[in-house]
């Protein structure tokens, strides 16, 4: 996941945020322990510190990504999980997809996504089409 991370980071037209039921504190510690926080700016995001309710994260990190005071569009976001409440969470705000069976969840439990990736290399190809 860092190289993928890494390449993405280094890209203009990509954004990259957490969403989370973490609270921010755990969230923040976790990927910066993983060596990943760097690529997560602060103030952007949203975390179980936020709303209890996962579902209401989505839209949280899209107005905290706000251009010009619009959040940041449905249609040019993408959430990447590895649970069924990642997928359910990206569903109730009506953006894209992606899962990654890399968690404790295998790919049967994750066909709710847009699509299902068995690594972080797999994961790269399916954004490659994506964004």
């Amino acid at each position: 996941m860092p190289d993928l991370l890494d390449a993405l980071g280094e890209r203009d037209d990509v954004f990259l945020a957490l969403v989370t039921g973490n609270y921010e504190p755990v969230a923040r510690l976790k990927v910066e322990r993983a060596g990943i926080g760097h690529h997560f700016a602060d103030e952007q995001g949203a975390f179980g510190s936020d709303n209890e309710d996962r579902a209401a994260l989505p839209p949280i990190a899209r107005r905290r990504a706000a251009v010009n005071g619009r959040p940041h569009p449905r249609a040019d976001t993408v959430v990447i999980g590895d649970t069924p409440a990642d997928i359910a969470c990206a569903r109730a705000d009506g953006v894209r997809c992606l899962a990654v069976a890399t968690g404790p969840y295998p790919g049967e439990d994750l066909r709710a996504a847009d699509a299902v990736a068995a690594d972080a290399a797999e994961l790269a190809g399916l954004l490659a089409n994506v964004v």
